[in-house]
């Protein structure tokens, strides 16, 4: 969520914050915000699909200052769209943004754009630290809200939203929140110097303002749930204090009059009944409607986040609705199943997100089509004629699931049919509130059958490798077009270096470090420093690394959906560095004795060996 203009509006307006020294508390975090905000680090590389062990490091360094801090963090993680779906449109239109900044990168200009497993990496940074997290059910702002007032204790975020919300501890903006420049001030210790938004202020600023009148202030304005052209006849109508007509003087200039406006009113209902006077009579009960529903999405959330980080409990109405099994409500709470799987199974409707890739061929998603018809067909085949997850009322069709994705330069919806599945997990006895009750040996042959992967080629796989190699055999299958081997050997190249890099930095005192491995990994970081003769940025390697992330993307979704029949892949030991696998390829092409980096490494050299013969054979 957010309120549009909002942010400038109390920036341009400094007197809205007091100076906040942050130690010693509790802390509530928006970890959507907060993932962002590391991601979009000053150096970041967005072209080449992502460095998810330097945005690892990023999150263990924030942490890291927080603990320093005497901070206990709490970060609550938005979940699915929610079951009315409320949110299409706005989110229709920032995958439109997404694209055209993806292919400006593509292009080479500026921009931005979330690497494809962010949101995995830093989930996974978070349960390898010990922070406390959950993931909601759907969006988190009310759930957030409500934890920290019952804490008492400041949220962490950048959604202007929380500057609506009315928060006990305040809200303090991640921009103010100067955690790389950590104060020491005795005798108390160490803080992190921070701005808190002043609720208060705000509301004085503006004539008195009550501040039950700012969730209709937000409405009004404009969120991610209601579009200002909905009420467009009131602006174009009233007359805004300070001579604000509708549409004069830019944005900020309306927030203003309508702040001014509504602070002759005691309360939102009188407020609303003025709004509607603006209307024609028979649009005013619509209206009405529209604003009561919205204002709702500011009132206090019913779930008690509190319960989960005590107990490990997440009980939530809107999960028992949609009728979600119980395993999968536990599991999607502790992160354990990914966003996508909750839209796919409540909504039968998918996002698929952008990467830099060639926009003249098909989407790099494309590649992992198959591996997403299983995760559907494990998710629907149950549930194919229940109302909930079959908005297209099918009887006894194959389910079919809507995905957004891109067509050449525009987001397209697409109708993609569940895959049919082996007897046993067609079984009665297995629905899915069940599916983890089928034994784990039929779980992990399903997942390598959809991988196209015997277990005899993994076994010589150290175990946290055996499912990326298993998405690699099956991306050199399914890819079109088809993968170069210089780029297998890069990639292989690049996951034995985030292998040398993780056993190196173990501090583990009992695991033993060979002195060739250390010597190995000082010659690599002399190669790394090396000036590249060639810095060329090539496209068409490019899609196909991306083409890797979306496999690997919905390989660990479906490992994940099967119980894990397969170790997770750590992706912040620098499983992926886009701008490593992207170096290494352009040198294999000139130098191809760039093969033999690790060679100084026996057991490096050796895992390399078994990687590409395994992947080739």
């Amino acid at each position: 969520m957010g309120v549009q203009g909002l942010t400038g509006f109390v920036e341009e307006r400094g007197v809205f914050f007091t100076e906040l020294r942050v130690r010693d508390t509790k802390l509530v975090i928006d970890g959507s915000s907060l993932y962002h905000r590391l991601c979009f680090a000053p150096d970041a590389d967005f072209r080449r699909g992502g460095d998810y062990g330097a945005f690892a490091a990023a999150v263990r360094d924030f942490f890291g200052v927080l603990r320093a801090c005497g901070v206990a963090p709490f970060v609550v993680l938005d979940g699915g769209r929610g079951a009315e779906d409320r949110k299409l449109p706005t989110l229709r239109g920032r995958a439109a943004e997404q694209l055209r900044a993806a292919h400006g990168l593509s292009r080479g200009a500026g921009g931005c754009l979330v690497p494809l497993l962010t949101r995995e990496a830093f989930v996974q940074a978070l349960g390898r630290l010990g922070v406390p997290f959950v993931q909601c059910f759907a969006e988190a702002d009310r759930e957030i809200a409500g934890l920290a007032n019952r804490w008492g204790c400041p949220v962490l975020s950048l959604d202007s939203d929380f500057c609506v919300f009315d928060l006990a501890g305040g809200y303090c903006p991640l921009s103010h929140f100067q955690w790389q420049s950590v104060r020491a001030a005795a005798p108390q210790g160490c803080y992190v110097p921070a701005r808190c938004f002043s609720a208060e202020r705000f509301c004085r600023h503006f004539g008195q303002l009550r501040k039950g009148l700012l969730p209709l202030f937000a409405v009004m304005t404009g969120n991610d749930y209601i579009g200002l052209e909905a009420l467009e006849a009131f602006f174009s109508k009233v007359r805004l204090p300070r001579g604000c007509a509708a549409g004069k003087g830019g944005k900020h200039l309306r927030l203003q009059g309508l702040l001014n406006w509504l602070a002759q009113f005691a309360e939102p209902a009188e407020a609303v009944d003025n709004v509607l006077k603006y209307f024609k009579k028979h649009q005013r009960e619509e209206i009405r409607e529209l604003l009561c529903t919205s204002m709702e999405d500011y009132a206090p959330s019913d779930v008690n986040l509190e319960d989960f980080f005590q107990n490990g409990r997440y009980e939530c109405e809107a999960a028992r609705k949609a009728d979600v099994p119980e395993w999968v409500v536990d599991a999607f709470a502790k992160g354990k199943l990914a966003p996508f799987i909750i839209n796919a199974l409540i909504l039968r409707s998918t996002f698929l997100r952008v990467q830099v890739e060639n926009m003249q061929r098909p989407s790099a998603h494309s590649t992992a089509l198959p591996i997403r018809q299983v995760i559907y067909g494990l998710l629907l085949r149950v549930s194919q004629n229940t109302k909930v997850a079959s908005p297209s009322k099918q009887t006894n069709e194959v389910p079919t699931v809507c995905e957004f994705d891109r067509c050449q330069k525009t987001v397209k919806k697409t109708f993609v049919q569940a895959a049919s599945l082996p007897t046993e997990f067609c079984d009665d006895r297995f629905p899915l509130d069940k599916l983890l009750e089928v034994p784990m040996s039929c779980r992990q042959m399903l997942l390598l059958e959809t991988l196209g992967v015997k277990m005899s080629f993994l076994e010589s796989i150290p175990s946290h490798l055996q499912l990326p190699i298993a998405v690699t055999c099956y991306w050199i299958r399914c890819s079109e077009p088809k993968v170069k081997l210089n780029q297998l050997k890069a990639l292989l190249l690049m996951i034995v270096s985030g292998e040398l890099q993780r056993i190196t930095d173990d501090k583990d005192p009992t695991v033993l470090h060979a002195e060739d491995d250390s010597v190995a990994y000082k010659e690599f970081l002399k190669w790394k420093e090396k000036k590249l003769q060639n810095n060329d940025f090539d496209l068409d390697a490019a899609h196909s690394f991306c083409q890797w992330q979306c496999c690997l993307q919905m390989g660990l979704y479906l490992n994940q959906l099967l119980g894990t029949p397969l170790c997770e892949p750590d992706l912040s030991s620098r499983l992926f560095t886009g701008t490593l696998v992207h170096r290494l390829y352009q040198e294999l092409k000139s130098a191809p004795s760039v093969e033999n980096l690790f060679i100084l490494s026996p057991k490096m050299a050796q895992l390399y060996l078994v990687l590409l013969n395994t992947v080739e054979s």
